[in-house]
């Protein structure tokens, strides 16, 4: 939690009444009598009141806390030294006087860091020193339906950054290594002491990198990457669906300075089947039947994407367009298996022999009942 401003210009302790040495219940009683006299509900168009009154919640959310009490304790203990490097007008700005903080060993210039953007003193390197983390790489992947609904390990070929084959990453000539950075003794900063302050500025000679390659590698130049074609074995887990993306786990661009590989993104592409779709974890096929099969009910055979048949039980009378399940035949997923969804279509002859429209005739003469009975009713309601 970073330093406020208000704690090098105003006694908190003051502002509440109370001793610096005051308890944690002497500094709430104070602050709930202080806040109930002057708070903007008692003194409607008041200005300031309600100024009195921020004065007092901005002191007890300092003092309130034990934490930030502990910091605002020692930042007052320092105190106003006199001229700092930022200027006679020093963090407050206000009047001749300045404000100088001896940051060594208590534990502030993490403090000062941050409220200015420099570094600490003593630290190690900066975090352009550090391992850095290689950037992620996309790919896209062409998958059969049947190889996306199983699951299928197979190979990418990509091109792409990579470490160098001939250094294996070192940034050095084969037989040679990069040597400590003589600046920096290879920490990768450079400390820049100002009187009580010190900061860390990235090693121009090294870059941040800690070492210096004298002998640079003939195929990287140094950098310890190449760009050239790479193979990525890839296992592409069962349902997978199109458009869904897949994370290889550090199969990316290689990292810097010994941090970790980025991964590689797969984006999947999936072919339609001729027969069977999809919905969720559901497989689904249309299936034709004759009108016998309808209406006397029937065991007939199904196709299933592993290739072995199932049978499906119709009872008398089944509808076409009626959707009928299998259950456990459709994708594996992290709760079971799906299930396959079987719309069965009746099917109507366009052609029939003499036998069969006499046949044909005498059901529809011994039907008396119209499908169509009602409509003109309803239609005319």
């Amino acid at each position: 939690m970073a330093a406020q401003r208000d704690w090098y210009e105003k006694d908190y302790y003051k502002v509440l009444g109370v001793a610096p040495e005051a308890t944690p219940k002497e500094i709430t009683k104070a602050y709930r009598k202080l806040a109930r006299d002057s708070h903007p509900d008692t003194h409607p168009g008041d200005d300031a009141s309600e100024d009195r009154f921020k004065e007092v919640s901005a002191a007890y959310d300092v003092l309130g806390d034990d934490a930030k009490r502990a910091e605002y304790d020692e930042v007052r203990r320092l105190g106003p030294v006199g001229n700092t490097p930022f200027g006679n007008g020093g963090f407050g700005g206000g009047g001749g006087g300045g404000y100088n903080f001896n940051v060594g060993a208590d534990g502030l210039g993490d403090v000062l860091g941050q409220m200015f953007g420099r570094g600490r003193r003593g630290g190690g390197p900066s975090a352009s020193a550090g391992p850095v983390r290689g950037a992620d790489l996309e790919a896209t992947l062409s998958l059969d339906f049947a190889d996306a609904v199983h699951g299928i390990t197979t190979t990418l070929h990509l091109t792409s950054d990579a470490q160098c084959s001939t250094c294996h990453g070192s940034g050095s000539r084969p037989g040679s290594q990069p040597k400590v950075c003589s600046q920096c003794g290879g920490r990768g900063v450079i400390d820049d002491n100002q009187g009580f302050f010190s900061f860390s500025t990235t090693c121009r000679a090294c870059g941040g990198a800690g070492v210096v390659i004298e002998d640079p590698c003939p195929t990287c130049h140094g950098t310890g990457v190449e760009r050239r074609p790479r193979e990525v074995q890839a296992r592409i887990p069962a349902g997978v669906a199109d458009g869904q993306r897949i994370r290889l786990k550090g199969r990316g661009a290689p990292g810097r300075n010994g941090g970790p590989a980025g991964d590689l993104i797969v984006e999947c592409h999936v072919s339609p089947h001729r027969l069977f779709g999809r919905d969720g974890n559901n497989l689904t096929v249309r299936v034709p039947i004759t009108f016998a099969e309808a209406a006397l009910g029937a065991n007939i055979d199904v196709p299933t994407l592993d290739g072995a048949p199932v049978t499906l039980k119709l009872r008398a009378g089944t509808q076409g367009g009626t959707r009928h399940r299998v259950r456990g035949k459709g994708i594996a997923g992290k709760k079971g298996h799906g299930d396959l969804i079987v719309t069965v279509d009746v099917q109507v002859p366009t052609e029939l022999t003499a036998e069969q429209r006499e046949a044909v005739e005498a059901l529809a003469t011994s039907i008396n009942a119209s499908p169509r009975a009602g409509l003109f009713d309803a239609a005319g309601s």
